[in-house]
């Protein structure tokens, strides 16, 4: 399946999930669908058969509200049945709002309070190396999240230790209580992560050939290395995207799901 078609059924099947609670966090789960495409359709070493394989690709998503896209791109590649999308949030579930390592196949990093995604990521990356697994940990961040300081503690220690982490920067510029600029300005972001010792780069998140581009070279690179993605939240979707800020949190009513999956096609 090509990047464009992959995106599509991400975003299909994530809004079929968030619709399913009938509300979620839709703005930073369809701002991430054109990476999570591109690191599922083509750069990620993992077995669906096998999800806990010790020699695989990892990746540990910080921004762990987003669920909903991680959890489509899982169910589409395989994980798990695609019917497990209409469970979001219920009794029992496989699918909680965070993603859980514990209770959903192919989730890699259990995901609460924002900030520690890429610590967590040190540290799985610093028992590959450990254990000599040539592999690497990916780790999506979102930008308001890194305001917290743990991330800088975790970026230091991964340049330091020359720990095989791609850290790719959901820069959709928005946050829950509104412009990250306004609420507390994380830019220059490329420039913070090359001053901790990584190799950045920076591209329009929704550029697949982009996307695909900058992983491939950051791989090539080795060590710590930092990608900003340019996005906008509520991407696919003209009447989240523009919701700004209000799209962080909203509903997906049948209306509006019936909505979105006419501009999908």
């Amino acid at each position: 399946m090509d990047f464009v078609t992959f995106s599509k059924e991400i975003r299909k099947n994530t809004l079929r999930c968030l619709h399913s609670q009938g509300s979620g966090h839709v703005g930073g789960s369809l701002s991430i669908v054109d990476v999570l495409a591109v690191l599922y359709g083509k750069h990620m070493d993992v077995d669906p058969a096998n999800p806990k394989k010790d020699d695989r690709d990892q990746l540990v998503l910080s921004k762990g509200h987003a669920g909903p896209a991680l959890y489509a791109t899982l169910a589409l590649k395989g994980f798990f049945p695609v019917e497990w999308l209409d469970t979001l949030n219920k009794l029992g579930t496989r699918l909680p709002s965070h993603a859980n390592l514990n209770l959903t196949p192919g989730v890699d990093m259990t995901a609460g309070s924002l900030g520690q995604g890429l610590s967590c990521a040190c540290g799985l990356a610093l028992a590959n190396k450990a254990k000599g697994i040539n592999k690497y940990v990916y780790v999506i961040n979102g930008d308001g999240e890194l305001q917290e300081g743990q991330n800088w503690e975790g970026a230091m220690f991964a340049a330091n230790k020359h720990l095989d982490i791609i850290v790719l920067v959901d820069n959709n510029k928005l946050q829950i209580d509104g412009a990250t600029k306004d609420v507390m300005n994380v830019e220059d972001i490329e420039a913070k992560f090359k001053a901790f010792g990584f190799e950045t780069q920076r591209v329009d998140g929704h550029d697949h050939n982009a996307l695909d581009k900058a992983i491939t070279q950051a791989k090539k690179q080795k060590g710590a290395q930092c990608i900003v993605m340019d996005t906008v939240k509520g991407k696919g979707v003209s009447f989240y995207e523009a919701m700004g800020a209000g799209v962080h949190s909203t509903n997906v009513t049948d209306e509006q799901y019936a909505k979105a999956l006419e501009e999908l096609v």
